[in-house]
């Protein structure tokens, strides 16, 4: 299975074989139905779309319930698509679970980031601001933005304030340290995008 759809539970620390401390995420990944196969044939492309987390029926839009029940499977809250070099060899209705992954594994995890609303261009985009002394005005403002006589405008891509955070965001190369096949859990070394409680999405790196 190329992937899985799981839900980051938060960080903690485990201590590797010389006793260091490693700072982990736990991702409780999968199991994971597979609700759809994506042909070249019919589609266009080859692609494998998984469901996780069970949805109460009365939740769920009927035309995805009736995708539900064509392929024998029950609601799911999230559904994911995972590209595959050949999706006939997946079976609607096969389960993928945190058994494809091993300690040492690199994974590609992809999720939402944090909001944090409306945010100033020291926060936003790390410029310096002005002086922490007496008798300046511009502590935490952008400073001229503009350039001069020409092109006489504010040019394209340069920071401003506005909405941080609440986006797709991708980490790669991370490393599993520990799976819990018992309890579909993965500890993967660093920090994963997004909260508590959020979903994601995890690869393995090509």
């Amino acid at each position: 299975m190329p992937g899985l759809i799981g839900k980051k539970l938060g960080m903690t620390q485990v201590f590797d074989q010389t006793g260091k401390v490693v700072p982990v995420s736990v991702i409780q990944a999968g199991p994971c139905p597979v609700i759809q196969r994506k042909t070249s044939d019919r589609e266009g492309y080859e692609a494998v779309q998984l469901g996780f987390s069970d949805a109460r029926e009365k939740r769920v839009t009927k035309p995805l319930l009736g995708h539900f029940k064509k392929a024998g499977i029950s609601p799911k809250r999230i559904l994911r698509e995972f590209r595959a070099p050949d999706a006939k060899g997946y079976e609607v209705g096969a389960t993928a679970t945190v058994e494809m992954f091993e300690a040492g594994t690199k994974v590609t995890i992809t999720g939402t980031s944090k909001g944090k609303g409306f945010q100033g261009v020291i926060k936003r985009c790390g410029y310096s601001g002005g002086d922490d002394t007496h008798g300046c005005t511009t502590h935490r403002m952008p400073g001229s933005i503009g350039s001069s006589a020409w092109p006489s405008r504010v040019r394209k891509n340069v920071g401003l304030p506005g909405r941080m955070g609440g986006v797709r965001v991708t980490v790669k190369n991370l490393t599993v340290v520990g799976v819990d096949k018992e309890r579909n859990l993965l500890w993967v070394k660093g920090c994963v995008p997004g909260c508590p409680n959020g979903y994601v999405e995890v690869r393995k790196s090509s």
